[in-house]
């Protein structure tokens, strides 16, 4: 109960402050990205994939919103939930700092410092750091680009990797690398805001992270083959 008191205490506070610094602005924006899918895994397990995010603010103060989850044989494997102030440092770069917050595989809220933004040859870029309600400390990169092959043939190649600075034996993951995913999106444009599209994405766990696996019977890498549609608001 005081971890959803400090983030809906959190999620107020970063709502105010972007209406706050928006105020004089004539024109609020907003917009939202939604991909849903579902496919099965080399173990023949069913997986279903959601990714929401979105924002609403002017070009320099925003709120950023987002929530992500698995479903792996109809059972909630992970679910998060982000709510961050997001101010525009620079061209192509947002600094970020907000709350997360994980119901599964446990309950557990974060403190999130990060920024979002374009590398060279276009390549989108997050990364963010981590710090737990318990003081455990990890940080996340996202990085993808976007090759066009047609004017709506699309090919996305993504890559993700996530570290944690100490052991954390409640989650069950060790220190230091903890997975990383690489994947490749193929998507057709039938409008710009609705794209249905074809995953096949190959995931690893490292270290103590992977022993905790293989001593629950579980393999320490897996690939999945996903069908999806990704919608924009």
């Amino acid at each position: 109960m005081y971890i959803k008191s400090v983030l809906a205490a959190a999620l107020l506070s970063i709502a105010i402050s972007v209406q706050a610094h928006e105020h004089e602005s004539a024109e609020v924006f907003h917009a939202l990205r939604l991909e849903i899918d579902a496919g099965e895994s080399r173990e023949n397990e069913s997986v279903a994939i959601w990714d929401l995010d979105g924002w609403i603010g002017g070009d320099t103060h925003k709120l950023w919103l987002k929530s992500e989850g698995t479903v792996s044989d109809h059972e909630t494997e992970n679910s998060e939930a982000w709510a961050l102030y997001s101010y525009n440092a620079d061209t192509f770069w947002d600094l970020q700092a907000g709350v997360r917050y994980d119901n599964r595989p446990a309950s557990v809220g974060y403190f999130v410092a990060g920024a979002t933004g374009m590398l060279p040859f276009f390549i989108d870029t997050e990364v963010h750091t981590f710090v737990s309600d318990e003081g455990d400390v990890s940080a996340r990169l996202h990085i993808e680009r976007d090759w066009l092959l047609t004017q709506k043939f699309i090919a996305q190649p993504y890559f993700e990797m996530n570290a944690f600075a100490q052991e954390v034996k409640a989650l069950e993951v060790g220190s230091g690398l903890l997975d990383a995913k690489l994947g490749l999106q193929l998507r057709y444009e039938i409008t710009r805001k609705f794209a249905p599209y074809i995953a096949v994405e190959y995931e690893r766990l490292y270290g103590d992270t992977a022993d905790y696996a293989n001593q629950r019977g579980e393999d320490s890498g897996d690939s999945t083959i996903k069908t999806g549609v990704r919608l924009l608001f």
